[in-house]
């Protein structure tokens, strides 16, 4: 955990300014000729979004802009702009004693974790979750309980228009937040950008636009543009007519990144239960947690010197270390051979260990290396001894970076949390389990599941993996010796999953060749989006390409 007293003061009150290319476009989509609005800034900073109101001459009825720092309301109050109040005061507070309503909300709310609320903004932030019937958490952050908050705020019919991290889509702490606003709001856009737009946080974030009228839909569109300049070149019209029905079952929103016809036929796998889940066949766990990798994961090298021979287990620990399907016994003994940490170190008891004074000695230097005070191991009995400690059947890389691997442990190695352990249900074939999740419909839903980092990585966690559908038969585990033997000879990830598309999805499950392009055009889309934020583009305008099918639909009048 990140303690406060390192953090600067700019991040502990989340004070990160918004791009005048970004508040300009807000504030278009959201007075959108009105000239009456009751508008409230709910986190005003120095004023970025009243000044760009004062330049534009915005016309609106009346301005309340919130700012808890107090030198920053002096600068906002510096602006002088008229019809405008600028309160020192925390959001929180006042969201839960005023009875003003307002028909926009528009800013860009602090990103501040819960450990860096004082706790008396804690008790306000839960009690603004209390009346959105929303179960607080420790996990949720500042921007959660503005956005939240701020809906309250709104008369019966009103906008709200923020900056927010682009964790909104697919994180667990915000999945409450994703269900309130799909009931709550009747039209929800989402535009994000392929480029950072706080490159010096390496934040990636998104602008969340939700409009509340009083009709009984509930739509959502997505559109994505190269960054902050190009946002002048979109016409609102389309903001105006999102065409995605919402899931409201759907725990995530990364797949309204898709088309219409890509949604519906997701949902309707996911609906008639077509295709089972991995949490149908296996228990997913994290790796071992030993508390000091560089400690208890060694070289050979390590393991002669000490003499550690009857305290060493295989071990895999880097994706790279895996290059197939199987991790096989030859596949750790290359490992262990070239000087890669392939040894984990199971310790007993002390008064075992004891005899073994080169082992003993080892011990001493991780003493001096002060491993036993850290927190993972001064908490056990006996600091050296790691708990959980078992080999899996199988392994699920935790970050993947071209597609997800999920791999037979023939090696029976132990992983640290790098990896996930799999371990099958009884009666169930790790070879068939294996072999089924490579094709393009367990991919699409990984990239569904997990969430991306900078660089285009794709992380899952256990629970998440459980739930990629995966087209599972016993009879699939005669295809582990064709697909590790494309693997090893370095096939591309393309040319395996036509042929594995042909035998799991067509020949044993049914699916038609429109149905495979389906799933396969949706892995292609959210990975490549997915790896094409860890590049820079060149791409000076609009590409047409970033509009779904749905959006294009509509006139452009300034289509690049």
């Amino acid at each position: 955990m990140k303690l406060a007293k390192n953090e600067s003061q700019q991040k502990l009150r989340g004070g990160f300014y918004t791009p005048a290319p970004i508040t300009n476009f807000m504030l278009d989509w959201a007075i959108n000729g009105a000239t009456d609005y009751e508008v409230l800034e709910p986190s005003c900073g120095d004023g970025v979004f009243l000044r760009q109101m004062k330049e534009k001459n915005t016309a609106f009825q009346s301005l309340t802009a919130i700012e808890l720092d107090e030198i920053e309301v002096e600068k906002a109050n510096a602006i002088e702009l008229k019809n405008t109040i600028v309160l020192n005061t925390d959001f929180h507070d006042f969201c839960n004693t005023t009875e003003q309503k307002f028909d926009l909300v528009i800013g860009n709310p602090p990103y501040i974790r819960y450990q860096f609320f004082d706790s008396i903004q804690q008790i306000a932030a839960e009690e603004i979750f209390k009346k959105a019937d929303l179960k607080y958490s420790k996990l949720t952050n500042a921007w959660v309980s503005f956005v939240v908050g701020s809906s309250l705020l709104l008369k019966e019919k009103g906008k709200i228009a923020f900056v927010v991290p682009a964790e909104l889509l697919q994180v667990s702490y915000a999945k409450p937040l994703r269900q309130f606003l799909a009931h709550f709001f009747n039209k929800i856009n989402i535009v994000s950008f392929q480029k950072l737009v706080f490159p010096d946080i390496q934040q990636e974030v998104v602008l969340l636009l939700c409009e509340r009228n009083g009709s009984t839909q509930h739509l959502i569109e997505h559109i994505e543009v190269e960054d902050a300049s190009v946002l002048k070149e979109i016409d609102l019209t389309i903001l105006k007519q999102p065409q995605k029905k919402i899931d409201f079952q759907s725990n995530k929103w990364t797949f309204y990144f898709l088309e219409q016809r890509e949604i519906d036929f997701l949902e309707r796998l996911t609906k008639e239960k077509i295709v089972p889940s991995i949490g149908d066949f296996a228990k997913v766990e994290v790796g071992i947690t030993t508390g000091a990798n560089n400690f208890f994961t060694v070289p050979l090298s390590t393991v002669k010197k000490y003499h550690l021979e009857d305290y060493s287990k295989p071990m895999v620990g880097r994706s790279v270390q895996v290059k197939s399907i199987r991790f096989t016994e030859d596949d750790w003994e290359l490992n262990s051979q070239s000087l890669a940490k392939a040894h984990f170190l199971e310790f007993p008891l002390l008064k075992e260990l004891q005899k073994n004074l080169q082992a003993m000695a080892y011990l001493e230097y991780g003493e001096k290396l002060k491993i036993h005070k850290g927190y993972k191991c001064r908490i056990r009995e006996e600091w050296q001894i790691v708990p959980s400690v078992w080999g899996p059947d199988a392994l699920f890389i935790r970050r993947s970076n071209r597609y997800p691997k999920l791999i037979v442990n023939e090696a029976k190695a132990y992983t640290t949390d790098t990896m996930h352990r799999v371990r099958m249900k009884e009666g169930i074939n790790v070879e068939a389990l294996a072999a089924s999740f490579y094709n393009s419909l367990s991919f699409a839903f990984a990239e569904i599941s997990g969430r991306s980092y900078g660089g285009g990585v794709l992380e899952l966690m256990p629970s998440e993996v459980e739930q990629i559908l995966i087209p599972y038969q016993e009879s699939h585990k005669d295809l582990v010796i064709i697909i590790d033997e494309m693997m090893r000879l370095d096939k591309s990830i393309e040319e395996i999953l036509a042929y594995t598309n042909e035998k799991l999805l067509k020949e044993s499950f049914g699916f038609s060749n429109a149905d495979i392009k389906i799933a396969n055009s949706i892995w292609l889309k959210l990975s490549d989006r997915r790896m094409n934020r860890g590049k820079k583009s060149k791409q000076k305008h609009i590409p047409n390409s970033i509009f779904s099918v749905s959006e294009m639909n509509h006139p452009l009048s300034q289509h690049p």
